[in-house]
């Protein structure tokens, strides 16, 4: 984990120089407020850990590390304002820190921004790579709209909740890879591969996402625990345990999701889950995504060292308890 700790520091080093000072102040002050809170940085570091197995100087993907870390807390912003959330990362969300209309607006001009340093990108893919990035952002946008879509569908499959979690938080993951390795001088090919390795990647991370969502530890999570139960969200959690129930049993399930939000119903939830050990087919789905994810980096020229810096660096987001 020393090179991610390196690489980690390095684009610390870039956000802080590049902190929002325009006017008015007030529209800054939003974006400043979530790109400082602690946070892992998973994509814009996946992106300069692939542009770094094709380049050791991967400084020349700062830029679109921003562009990549800015975006995704863009739609942080607008998610909690959808979803309600009072929290993120252990504080205050954006919309309750500042206010709603801030939240909204400040998230606008983040995306803008984030097309901004994306046209920094100096490379002779630059054409291609901003193709790609709004490809990517368009699908999230999907994604996020399936989502909503299933709160109030009755016939939501567990394939479209696979479907949803690609592209609301796979896609982004699996085009910060791409976008790195582009950069970093790779083909269009190997370029595709890591794509695909942060796809299925993503994919298992969301689900662990999901897990520590309900059972985490919320000193750890930084979050409210069971957001998805109060929200009544379609999870891998909820339409694995309807698959698992029959009868009465399914029936009270269903309506117990769907009742007010309350901590009993959290309570009461949970206990349910457990009763179908749900989490453990759950934790089963999770790294059957994880080894096909791996599966596609064997396609990758290998240099060793530079491939298990990755490794080690993607393996411990599965294993993460925050």
């Amino acid at each position: 984990m020393q090179r991610a700790l390196e690489i980690k520091n390095v684009f610390e080093e870039y956000i802080i120089k590049n902190k929002f000072d325009g006017q008015p102040q007030s529209l800054y002050d939003p974006i400043n407020y979530i790109l400082g809170l602690k946070a892992k940085r998973a994509r814009p570091l996946m992106l300069l850990f692939g542009c770094s197995l094709f380049d050791d100087q991967f400084v020349n993907a700062l830029p679109a590390a921003m562009a990549i870390e800015i975006f995704h807390n863009f739609t942080l912003l607008h998610d909690d304002i959808m979803d309600k959330a009072p929290m993120r990362r252990g504080e205050p969300a954006v919309h309750i820190k500042f206010d709603t209309n801030k939240a909204i607006l400040s998230g606008d001009a983040m995306m803008i921004i984030a097309n901004q340093f994306m046209d920094l990108v100096d490379s002779n893919e630059s054409r291609y790579i901003k193709q790609q990035f709004d490809k990517a952002a368009l699908a999230i946008c999907e994604g996020q709209q399936m989502d909503m879509d299933f709160e109030t569908s009755e016939d939501t499959r567990i394939e479209d909740y696979i479907e949803m979690i690609r592209k609301k938080t796979a896609v982004l993951l699996g085009v910060s890879l791409q976008i790195g390795a582009l950069i970093g001088g790779a083909s269009r090919n190997d370029a595709l591969n890591l794509y695909q390795f942060g796809e299925q990647f993503g994919i298992s991370f969301q689900i662990q996402d999901d897990l520590l969502d309900t059972f985490g530890e919320q000193e750890k999570v930084g979050k409210q625990l069971g957001g998805d139960i109060l929200q009544g969200k379609k999870t891998y959690l909820y339409l694995k345990t309807k698959s698992l129930l029959e009868g009465e049993a399914l029936n009270q399930f269903v309506d117990l999701y769907k009742a007010e939000p309350s901590v009993e119903k959290v309570t009461a939830v949970k206990s349910i889950f457990k009763s179908v050990v749900v989490d453990e087919y759950a934790r089963q789905l999770r790294d059957a995504y994880h080894d096909l994810a791996f599966s596609h980096l064997k396609m990758l020229p290998n240099d060793t060292g530079r491939m298990n810096d990755l490794i080690e660096y993607s393996t411990s987001f599965i294993k993460r308890e925050s």
